[in-house]
């Protein structure tokens, strides 16, 4: 197992990619700390990892509630004495063109998809620098790397997590952090909902992924999870800085 006794705290663990990553986390050994806005999703996750014979508890968290998430890391600490994994994943999306999305839109994507990121890592380098090092990824999305139409909140924010992730990793490689952001593109999850409704239903968007993604398909939840466990091992030991898209090649089509 290749994070064996390693402890990760997984935000947004509750369903969907979160899920995925913080069930393979533990399949690899980890002890997986499930954070969820959800007090229901985190218990089904951490059921669902020792079904399966995995370490996990769960702690429920708000993380817009900058107290709420220091707690939750700093008692993870105090607990394991070290954290090895933080992925940074809980977020939303906000639709709407600049005329569209209002300022509160805007805000609130802010709030969820960038300031929790910046709080939650702030709050773990000094842990991660005193036990010689970790790994912090931080969930952007393909949107962030090759921007798309009437996205314009959901764009911005995850832009902007690619280059908040860029400056953790160069300020602190030399502690051996390593900071990476995880850049999906299609994947069937219910996040998806704000955008399926830009399109116009669920009818449009397959449509719009069959004939847009060259490889003509929607991404595995599975699929993603198989990133998350290469950015959070060794198998990414040189690798810090990156925005990892997955996404079927739509980026560069």
């Amino acid at each position: 197992m290749i994070l064996k006794d390693r402890i990760a705290i997984i935000t947004g663990a509750g369903s969907g990619i979160g899920r995925g990553g913080a069930k393979i986390l533990a399949s690899e050994g980890a002890h997986v700390i499930v954070s969820d806005l959800s007090v229901q999703r985190s218990d089904e996750t951490v059921e669902i990892i020792r079904r399966a014979g995995g370490s996990a508890q769960a702690s429920p968290t708000d993380v817009t509630d900058d107290d709420a998430l220091e707690k939750l890391i700093v008692d993870a600490h105090a607990s394991h004495g070290r954290i090895d994994i933080l992925h940074n994943h809980a977020g939303i999306q906000v639709e709407g063109s600049l005329e569209e999305v209002t300022a509160e839109g805007l805000d609130n994507s802010y709030g969820l998809n960038v300031r929790p990121h910046f709080v939650a890592s702030k709050i773990v380098v000094p842990f991660m620098k005193a036990q010689g090092g970790g790994s912090i990824i931080n969930t952007s999305s393909n949107s962030g790397v090759f921007y798309d139409k009437g996205m314009l909140a959901y764009i911005t924010t995850k832009a902007a997590i690619i280059a908040m992730t860029k400056q953790i990793a160069l300020d602190y490689a030399q502690h051996n952090i390593r900071c990476n952001a995880l850049c999906p593109g299609w994947v069937d999850t219910p996040f998806n909902e704000p955008y399926i409704r830009q399109m116009g239903g669920r009818e449009a968007i397959e449509a719009y992924v069959s004939k847009t993604i060259p490889m003509g398909r929607w991404a595995t939840v599975e699929e993603i999870a198989e990133s998350i466990l290469f950015l959070a091992s060794d198998r990414s030991s040189f690798i810090t800085g990156h925005a990892l898209v997955i996404d079927g090649g739509e980026c560069i089509a």
